[in-house]
């Protein structure tokens, strides 16, 4: 297979193909909207096999990145250089390394199944949804690509959009409320990260052309630690509200419970991801003398813990299953930023790994969560009770996605959470304690809502007759199921792609904040500019 692939070029197209795809795919669907005119059944179903044989065609074109990608090279691979807005100093980078490698095939591995996953709950301006989902796919590629800082935000910016319309359209009741506070609440810290990176473009570059290769700000002399301090905390803002951070989360369930089940899939699998990966590749390599400055890493790993708690105990006293799965994701993602900040090989690839694993079993738990609701209409847990009885099937995929959730060892959710605690402990003993005992809560809130949702009387006339899920259905949950027992049972594959990405950053970070430390100039020259 990778002989094939290097014969035909691939890694001299395959990243710009990646974009370009669901943009095709945008503007098709939107053609045979303004074609038919009358949204029929015909021309719905027609939307949903146009918008999923481009999801599907993406992520075959992004499968052979497991082959051609070298897990011994920590560098750039399948790169593009050229040149798009010179006067500006704007080129169109793109690359990839073990980190956002598994963060491009995670995205192409899901975008499929939400598609499916909506395929009977989206019933009005299906052409439209669906060019949304596909302009959305373009962004958050784009973001994992990005070599270039100012490519970079343009990229973060057009996946907010697409998402903003998805909610706010297609949502709940109470869906303009939810879309315009998840608009505000992460545009408003992106234009700060904006001026950091005009910032940092300026400044690196030279002859008055600004420079904003990732690559060439990497190169440059460390900046003053308190100018340092200020673009990272820039960078930190837009990258808290996107993970989220406590008590930056507030957006985050009203926007899970509010969006359609596609819409919750994307932002619980891929889109809270953007933030950790911000972390990943440009809060820490970029200004590591801050990032590791003592009091801003107790800060940070502060934050994590107390998301980490604060998310499972919240999700305990849920009514609303989707709530209670919008709150675990605030303290799976603590375990993430737990994992980041510590800042050892193992802490940072379990991070990794809780990223895919969280992209993995919370679609899961989403698209079963949307099951549900297209038989009863209800997300709250007390609406059901004994269904296990006349759903089997749900019920099995339900347990074992609790199970995977909740990190149960031979599931996909137990290496992450046990690399992250096993690479803290060192660095962070009593915070990786205290985050310990989420795995404990993260039991009670999963087995109390499964107990209360399967295993209860079935008291209710209305559940008695509860239809067990299609061949559709099935399918859909098939491939999840078999990367929750895969990762579970042998996550060597992954781990190894990502091992030396990860061993990059930890030095790097390492070396550039030992030098900020011993160096700690009031001044510095970037590429022959002066830095205050």
């Amino acid at each position: 297979m990778e002989a094939f692939l290097r014969s035909v070029g691939y890694d001299n197209w395959v990243l710009p193909a990646l974009l370009l795809i669901p943009l095709a795919g945008a503007v098709i669907l939107l053609a045979m909207a303004q074609a038919a005119g009358t949204a029929d059944e015909s021309s719905k179903r027609s939307a949903r096999m146009v918008s999923f044989a481009t999801f599907f065609l993406e992520f075959i074109v992004s499968v052979g990145l497991w082959w051609t990608f070298d897990p011994a090279s920590a560098g750039w691979q399948a790169t593009i250089d050229k040149a798009w807005i010179p006067m500006w100093g704007i080129r169109f980078t793109l690359g990839l390394d073990g980190i956002s490698l598994m963060m491009i095939l995670l995205t192409t591995f899901i975008m499929p199944l939400t598609v499916l996953g909506s395929w009977t709950s989206v019933k009005s301006k299906v052409n439209t949804y669906y060019a949304m989902m596909l302009i959305l796919t373009t962004g958050m590629l784009g973001v994992f690509m990005a070599r270039d800082l100012f490519l970079f935000y343009v990229m973060w910016e057009v996946m907010l959009i697409p998402m903003y319309f998805i909610i706010g359209v297609w949502g709940g009741e109470r869906r303009i409320y939810a879309s315009i506070k998840f608009f505000i609440y992460t545009m408003l810290p992106s234009l700060l990260m904006l001026v950091a990176i005009l910032y940092l473009g300026v400044h690196a570059g030279s002859g008055g052309t600004p420079n904003f290769s990732y690559d060439n700000l990497l190169a440059t002399g460390a900046l003053s630690p308190k100018t340092a301090m200020w673009l990272f905390a820039a960078f930190f803002l837009a990258f808290a509200v996107k993970v989220p951070i406590f008590p930056f989360h507030t957006w985050l369930p009203d926007a899970h419970v509010e969006a359609p089940t596609g819409g919750s899939v994307v932002l619980a699998s891929i889109m809270l991801k953007m933030g950790t990966y911000g972390f990943l590749r440009f809060a820490l390599p970029l200004f590591p003398g801050a990032a590791m400055n003592p009091t801003v890493r107790a800060l940070m790993v502060t934050l994590a813990v107390i998301g980490i708690i604060y998310g499972a105990l919240v999700a305990m006293v849920q009514p609303d299953f989707k709530k209670l799965v919008a709150y675990s994701s605030v303290s799976h993602l603590g375990f993430v930023m737990l994992g980041i900040f510590a800042l050892t090989v193992q802490s940072v690839q379990g991070a990794l790994m809780i990223m895919i694993n969280h992209g993995i079993s919370t679609v899961a738990l989403f698209l079963l969560i949307g099951m549900m609701y297209e038989r009863r209409h209800s997300r709250a847990i007390d609406s059901y009770g004994g269904i296990a009885r006349v759903v089997p099937m749900f019920a099995a995929l339900l347990t074992l996605v609790s199970f995977s959730s909740i990190g149960l060892p031979a599931t996909n959710g137990f290496i992450g959470e046990f690399l992250v605690l096993i690479g803290s402990f060192k660095p962070y003993p009593v915070a990786t304690g205290i985050a310990t005992t989420a795995v404990i809560f993260a039991a009670c809130y999963l087995l109390w809502a499964i107990q209360r949702i399967l295993f209860n009387p079935l008291d209710k006339k209305e559940n008695e007759h509860m239809p067990d899920l299609n061949w559709r259905e099935i399918s859909l949950m098939a491939p999840l199921v078999v990367v929750i027992i895969w990762l579970g049972f042998y996550p060597a594959p992954v781990l190894r792609r990502m091992e030396g990405a990860s061993k990059a950053l930890v030095t790097r970070v390492e070396q550039g904040a030992a030098m900020a430390k011993t160096t700690g100039a009031p001044t510095v020259v970037l590429n022959g500019t002066e830095a205050p």
